[in-house]
């Protein structure tokens, strides 16, 4: 396999989360709690909190979803707050752009429970990056109407950034291939069935096989789709790493090499610690098995570090029987974390 990879870069998005507890949330001289973030020269920053915010379960229940405050303030009618959220914004795109990212995926989904104001927050978020942004994004949404909104709002800046991706397309909402196929875009598709999420490795070739049906009725060649397999949180079922490293080897062996194969790498560690250790050697066993893409962070997981990782050693051999479904309930791999035999992953 060739060591290109295409990196997702996954942080612009309103699902994100900053614990009220952890370094990032402090409060200011009026004892207001803050975003605290350093610029791309070091120097720190502090993003007020909306009360909107402050008024959710989620803030309550000791969390913020500091992506989601960024864009409320990007979006207000203060022109200080304007330029908060805008710089925030900003930061964080130029982080992912250094290190490494071919794409951006923009998800607005968790703003508000309305369309509208979903719709809205699209808009304007493509018509920021656009003025700011050098890489081309990854239009996300749950909502064909978010995503053709998103798409349209790039169209009329004429896509400054180059060719967009559109994430995703399904066989439950082939429609969005449609769109696909009319803006020659990329597009993620999903292996997710009809009603359901896949059961194991041969569901998801199914499904997938399906879609690429789709995808070539449309005219989309193999080179423009990026498949997702499906990742499930390994912390759920022992079986859900295999599931997913095995269907990666079947869709290379069945769509060959012009296809690109992707997913959600972070989805697996959910739940557990040492997060990034998890992450980074379910990536690298993904690349073994044939994936050239991943929808990741690449701030905390550098992909050439990665492919020269060394699974038979320390705590990534540690992960990586876990992943492989050899350690039930991730008993040892909790048990390792607790008895600080991770520590010397960085």
């Amino acid at each position: 396999m060739s060591l290109d990879f295409t990196i997702i870069g996954e942080n612009i998005h309103t699902t994100r989360i900053l614990m009220r507890s952890g370094k990032r949330i402090i409060e200011d001289d009026n004892g207001e709690e803050v975003v605290s973030y350093k610029d791309l020269d070091g120097n720190t920053h502090f993003m007020p909190i909306p009360d909107q915010i402050k008024a959710t379960k989620v803030f309550t229940e000791g969390r913020v979803k500091h992506f989601m405050v960024a864009v409320i303030l990007g979006m207000s009618n203060d022109p200080n707050e304007r330029e908060i959220g805008e710089h925030y914004i900003k930061t964080e795109i130029l982080r992912q752009e250094n290190a490494g990212a071919t794409f951006l995926d923009l998800n607005v989904d968790e703003i508000s429970y309305k369309i509208d104001i979903q719709k809205a927050s699209m808009k304007w978020l493509i018509g920021f990056y656009s003025s700011v942004a050098s890489i081309p994004p990854s239009i996300d949404s749950s909502s064909v109407d978010i995503i053709r909104e998103g798409l349209n709002e790039y169209k009329s800046n004429n896509q400054p950034q180059g060719v967009p991706m559109i994430n995703s397309a399904s066989l439950e909402r082939l429609s969005v291939l449609d769109d696909v196929s009319q803006n020659n875009t990329f597009v993620m598709i999903t292996a997710a069935g009809f009603d359901s999420m896949p059961e194991d490795d041969e569901e998801r070739l199914s499904n997938v096989s399906k879609m690429i049906l789709e995808c070539d009725k449309r005219d989309i060649p193999l080179s423009k789709i990026h498949v997702d397999p499906l990742l499930f949180p390994i912390s759920v079922d022992k079986r859900f790493g295999n599931h997913f490293l095995d269907s990666i080897r079947g869709i290379r062996k069945k769509f060959g090499q012009e296809i690109h194969i992707s997913g959600g790498m972070s989805n697996v560690s959910f739940g557990l610690p040492a997060r990034k250790l998890i992450n980074d050697t379910l990536i690298k066993l993904s690349i073994d098995a044939g994936a050239n893409s991943g929808i990741v962070n690449p701030l905390e997981s550098d992909i050439q570090k990665i492919q020269n990782m060394d699974l038979d050693s320390g705590p990534v051999k540690i992960a990586s029987d876990m992943l492989l479904g050899n350690d039930e309930y991730c008993m040892n791999f909790i048990s390792q974390f607790r008895e600080g035999n991770l520590k010397s992953y960085k």
